[in-house]
C-alpha cells in the first residue's frame, strides 16, 4: 500500500506492539522453566497476583507462554477490541458488501 495513509486499525495495532514492546523492556519480566513453574505453582500464580509479575514459561530455551495479571489481560483485550472494531468500521465501507440483513434473509435466521 505505498502512497496510501495508515488506517485506524494500523494505528492501534501500532500502539498495541509498542506497548507490549514497552512491557518486555521497561517492567519485570521473569522467564522460568515450564516445569519449575508447575512444580511451584501456587508460588509462580501468587507473584503475577500479588506482585504484578510478568512470567515467561519456557521449555528447552524457547518462550512457550506468559503468566501476566489480569489488567494486562484486559488491556489486550481492549486493544483488540478496537482492532477488531476498526476493521469491521472499514469492512462496511468497503463496494460490494452485503447487508446483515441480506445475510440472514439467505440464511432463513
Amino acid at each position: 500500500m505505498t502512497g496510501s495513509s495508515p488506517s485506524p486499525g494500523d494505528s492501534l495495532r501500532r500502539l498495541y506492539v509498542a506497548y507490549v514492546k514497552y512491557l518486555s523492556y521497561n517492567l519485570p519480566m521473569t522467564r522460568l522453566p515450564a516445569s519449575k513453574a508447575r512444580q511451584q505453582f501456587a508460588d509462580t500464580l501468587n507473584r503475577v497476583v500479588y506482585g504484578g509479575e510478568r512470567i515467561v514459561l519456557a521449555r528447552r530455551g524457547r518462550d512457550l507462554a506468559a503468566i501476566v495479571p489480569m489488567d494486562d489481560l484486559e488491556l489486550i483485550r481492549a486493544l483488540e477490541d478496537r482492532i477488531d472494531l476498526q476493521r469491521a468500521k472499514k469492512a462496511l465501507k468497503e463496494k460490494g458488501s452485503v447487508p446483515w440483513k441480506k445475510v440472514k434473509a439467505e440464511l432463513g435466521l
